[in-house]
């Protein structure tokens, strides 16, 4: 270190202790002695970060470099230049750069290299803090908090194309983790699947999302899309939990929110679930159909019972609402394999309430007891009788056409799901039968941070928010973050290897 540069660095420091000192005298408030602090640190930051520049140069490694592989490059005439955005703002650097001749392509730059530089102008650092605000809050946002912290703005652009990149390096994340400790796991492997609806804006101009009028909530139908509107992102869930044998009665207090009969001791608290996971994708294929999301969530699905039941020695439990759509994919990724399918009981009590309303008005005590008379029997596993009657109070009411049509598809649903609500088994079996937790991840994941007020994506932009949300929910986010460099440093610097978080030289 030059000492005139010693001597700018404690000149800037004593400078601090006088303002801190200059505070006390004139009894300033504290929040402004806060603020002006950390102005004052992060110029010194500044300095700091720009003395270690200097002192490592360009990089210069001389007239001719060798690069591992054996391939012999000179160094270019002139330094070439790269902003560097860090959090005490922007320098530019003056590189010393390696290739065959001049006007060609750069292949080594050894300064980017020792100082583990990353692909964009923006650091590691400074990448990491903006993607955790934009997960959670609007680009625009993420930009206001930096810029009032530090001083500095950044585009929407740039935070979306960094958000874009980022989400490149989550599926090969997912790829290397390891399964729970079987220990910590319980006795029931559930896996879950359902859409969600994410505003859907044109491609053309910037991808990032936009503020405009609301699109009208669209109602969810199995596979199809408003095109420009809303198109469906999958969502998938996979845990553990062990069992929680109940009664029907007990199920129906719940739903009817009476409290909750005295079948439990207090020893006996209700089981929750054990590493849930979750994941969503909002791919496209070249027809513009959701079978990439599907086939990423399904093959992830399949890999996580896989992984973490591999001798299948656990109950597997599917717990969905009845999308066809849902149910023939799991079949395709699930061939010859036991599964327990169970249809979603709040979806079924919905249908209830719909033929209740067909025979009694709203809101009527009437109604609440042709629902709970209903739901009953279907937790006690009286599927077709349900059905039967169900027939027969229309013929018997005299239900105009259209309110017959209505009931018929009511009982058609039933029929087509009485393979998977045998409710009074799975009660007794202690299995899950609604499907909550996948209810909770849609929510989480894609309406906490996608449907901001006037909020609409691009397709691509949508699929990489919902990446990296998911890393941020499963409560990976800095152990992803350290992946991510690793694998940047390998890709970028494959000459170099890793050693307590600097790269040096390979021999």
């Amino acid at each position: 270190m030059k000492s005139t540069d010693r001597e700018e660095l404690m000149a800037r420091f004593e400078k601090t202790i006088d303002f801190v000192e200059s505070c006390h005298e004139h009894r300033k408030p504290l929040h402004e002695i806060e603020k002006g602090i950390f102005e004052h640190l992060l110029g010194l930051g500044k300095m700091l970060l720009g003395l270690l520049f200097a002192l490592y140069g360009d990089g210069d490694q001389g007239e001719q470099l060798k690069l591992d592989n054996g391939r012999e490059l000179r160094r270019l005439k002139a330094p070439h230049k790269r902003e560097y955005f860090s959090i005490f703002g922007v320098f530019e650097l003056f590189r010393a750069a390696y290739g065959t001749r001049e006007k060609q392509k750069i292949e080594w730059v050894p300064l980017d290299a020792q100082l583990s530089l990353p692909e964009s102008k923006f650091s590691y650092l400074l990448q990491e803090w903006d993607q955790e605000l934009a997960v959670n809050e609007p680009y625009a946002k993420v930009n206001d908090v930096i810029r009032k912290i530090f001083g500095f703005d950044q585009s929407v652009n740039s935070l979306e194309r960094i958000n874009r990149k980022m989400s490149e390096s989550v599926a090969a994340y997912w790829e290397q983790q390891s399964s729970p400790a079987t220990e910590e796991e319980g006795a029931l492997m559930v896996i879950q699947a359902d859409g969600k609806g994410v505003v859907i804006r044109s491609e053309s101009g910037a991808g990032e999302p936009a503020e405009g009028k609301p699109s009208k909530r669209i109602k969810k139908q199995e596979g199809k899309e408003k095109n420009g509107k809303k198109k469906m992102a999958l969502v998938g869930a996979a845990y553990t939990i062990d069992p929680y044998v109940r009664t029907p009665q007990a199920i129906l207090d719940a739903l009817f929110r009476k409290p909750r009969p005295a079948e439990k001791s207090a020893t006996e608290p209700r089981p929750k679930p054990v590493a849930k996971h979750v994941r969503a994708s909002l791919s496209r294929d070249a027809r513009g159909t959701m079978e990439l999301s599907y086939k990423e969530i399904y093959d992830w699905l399949r890999r996580e019972v896989t992984l973490r039941d591999p001798e299948s020695a656990k109950p597997l439990v599917c717990v969905m609402d009845g999308q066809a759509k849902l149910w023939d994919t799991l079949e395709l990724h699930f061939p010859e394999v036991e599964l327990i399918p169970i249809l979603d009981i709040i979806h079924v009590t919905s249908y209830v309430w719909d033929a209740a309303h067909l025979f009694c008005d709203k809101g009527s005590s009437q109604a609440a007891g042709f629902a709970k008379e209903r739901i009953l029997r279907l937790l006690k596993g009286e599927v077709d009788g349900v059905i039967r009657g169900l027939r027969w109070m229309g013929t018997y009411e005299k239900l105009p056409k259209k309110q017959k049509e209505e009931l018929e598809k009511i009982c058609g649903y039933f029929e087509n799901n009485r393979h998977r609500m045998a409710y009074d088994k799975y009660l007794a079996e202690g299995y899950p039968i609604a499907s909550g937790v996948i209810e909770g991840a849609c929510r989480n994941v894609i309406v906490d941070r996608m449907e901001h007020s006037g909020m609409r994506w691009v397709v691509n932009g949508a699929h990489s928010m919902l990446q990296l949300r998911c890393v941020k929910l499963s409560g990976s986010w800095d152990d992803f973050m350290q992946f991510r460099f690793r694998s940047e440093c390998e890709r970028l610097y494959s000459g170099y290897a890793a050693n307590d978080g600097t790269f040096v030289k390979v021999a």
